[in-house]
């Protein structure tokens, strides 16, 4: 069972309703430790002084803060511990937004919130009202010292929190100097058409199952392997950077047909065949077969005038 990480309540009005804190992903990294290949012994990190090269003990270590000089101003643990922020053991809803409203840049880690077993009522008004009115709540609290700002938003009748990034933290596009000269691009209609055939090619529904890490199920394949006594030697791929597209039109109509073809070769793409089309009556067929030959007379009769003409 899952452990929460924090206890406290949602403060909303005068409303208090106590909750806790859970982590609502678990990560699944494949994780290493260094070890010495002749000994297979772990390798330990020490701290050591770039002075002296002698190892420092835990207690007669500051923090400091790297000047542009490469000077440093130490701080002490008991100088940061009176900056802390009041570790009020409250989620403070400060307003409600729009969900659209919320740029996905601005989304850290989320997290559930759970009622407490005697106020799951008032927790359920809470979310049962942010349902019904399409809002997210905008909300501070404090974590580990560390003050979050954070989106509550209601997700099959329960909470959802994530923590947020400030606007400051947020790198500015103007930062990356690949972004210059975009807005100077020009597109030919032909390009854009082929381009939104492509997208409307590959729509579907969001299926998060569907989408798994192949490369940690290859790391543990491999370790597998290993661990049966396997030795084999991999080439490491090439690192060649991928070349810039020569011809887009002819790229966007490749892709746009290997997309077509993919659509085939998915198990419901006979389900989408449309059905056949029904043969027409026998009397309709007949009557058609007639007129045919009243035409063939026809036009019969018209070469034995020519020939007369002539």
């Amino acid at each position: 069972m899952a452990r929460p990480i924090w206890s406290g309540s949602v403060s909303f009005g005068l409303v208090n309703i106590p909750v806790k804190l859970f982590s609502a992903v678990s990560r699944k990294n494949v994780r290493f430790n260094q070890i010495e290949a002749a000994t297979g012994s772990r390798i330990k990190q020490k701290r050591v002084s770039a002075a002296t090269g002698e190892e420092v003990a835990y207690d007669d270590i500051v923090k400091g803060y790297e000047l542009p000089s490469g000077e440093y101003v130490t701080i002490d643990e008991d100088e940061l511990t009176s900056l802390d922020p009041d570790a009020a053991k409250t989620i403070d809803l400060e307003e409600f937004v729009d969900l659209v409203d919320i740029d996905p840049i601005f989304y850290d880690s989320p997290y559930y919130l759970a009622p407490s077993p005697d106020t799951q009522k008032p927790y359920k008004l809470l979310v049962t009202a942010m349902e019904e009115s399409g809002k997210v709540g905008i909300a501070r609290f404090v974590m580990r010292t560390k003050q979050y700002l954070a989106a509550i938003r209601p997700v099959d009748g329960r909470l959802v929190l994530s923590t947020m990034v400030y606007a400051d933290e947020i790198v500015a596009p103007a930062e990356v100097d690949l972004f210059d000269g975009l807005d100077d691009v020009e597109l030919k209609e032909n390009e854009l058409a082929m381009a939104r055939q492509l997208i409307s090619s590959l729509e579907a529904d969001f299926e998060p199952n569907k989408h798994t890490d192949t490369y940690r199920l290859a790391v543990l394949d491999l370790i597998d392997r290993k661990i049966a006594g396997e030795d084999t030697v991999f080439v490491a791929p090439s690192d060649d950077e991928v070349g810039s597209v020569v011809d887009l039109m002819a790229a966007l109509e490749a892709s746009v047909a290997e997309a077509k073809k993919a659509r085939t070769r998915h198990p419901t793409a006979k389900a989408e065949k449309k059905p056949a089309k029904k043969k027409a009556p026998a009397k309709k067929a007949a009557a058609k077969n007639g007129t045919a030959k009243k035409a063939a007379s026809k036009n019969g009769t018209a070469k034995k005038t020519v020939r007369k003409a002539s």
